[in-house]
């Protein structure tokens, strides 16, 4: 891991920086852009990794449900890649999951290696009950839509895989 990185729980004042670090990744269709007030609405989700006082990288852990959350824009600049910054990210959203009390983790993600050496699991179908699925169903949450796999955001999802790390 790279020295003198930390990762801490994200504030107001880091999304300006966290879009732009995402900005460059969605126009490569690999992350989602959002709207600017989802990721205000978002801050408690997010942690963000600082070395040399900079943002290098960001990601968040979204509840979907009891015992289910999501690992939601995990990125990392170009320059700090290869240096441990989304392990270190990873670990704490990881850790924040387990202190929510969700026994699940659920990522949509072109980065299957990765998250792999992680303990997740690619998917196939549903990992929720069709009782929760309904529930999910009433979700304004784009998100939540991916997860759920809903044709109108098959678009969005192209080429992901679904995956899964049980706690």
């Amino acid at each position: 891991m790279t020295s003198g990185l930390r990762v801490r729980p994200a504030r107001t004042s880091d999304m300006r920086a966290i879009r732009a670090l995402v900005s460059p990744l969605a126009e490569r269709r690999i992350l989602l852009q959002k709207e600017a007030v989802a990721y205000y609405e978002a801050t408690g989700d997010f942690v963000v990794a600082e070395l040399d006082d900079r943002i290098v990288g960001c990601g968040a852990v979204h509840v979907l449900w009891e015992d289910l959350a999501e690992i939601r824009t995990l990125a990392v600049t170009d320059e700090a890649l290869g240096r441990g910054v989304g392990t270190a990210i990873l670990d704490a959203l990881v850790e924040r999951g387990r202190g929510l009390g969700v026994r699940r983790l659920f990522c949509l993600t072109f980065e299957t290696a990765f998250f792999e050496r992680h303990g997740f699991e690619a998917i196939e179908g549903q990992a929720v009950s069709p009782e929760v699925y309904a529930e999910l169903l009433r979700s304004y949450d784009e998100g939540v839509a991916e997860f759920l796999d809903l044709e109108r955001v098959k678009p969005n999802t192209l080429g992901n895989t679904r995956m899964l790390k049980v706690l």
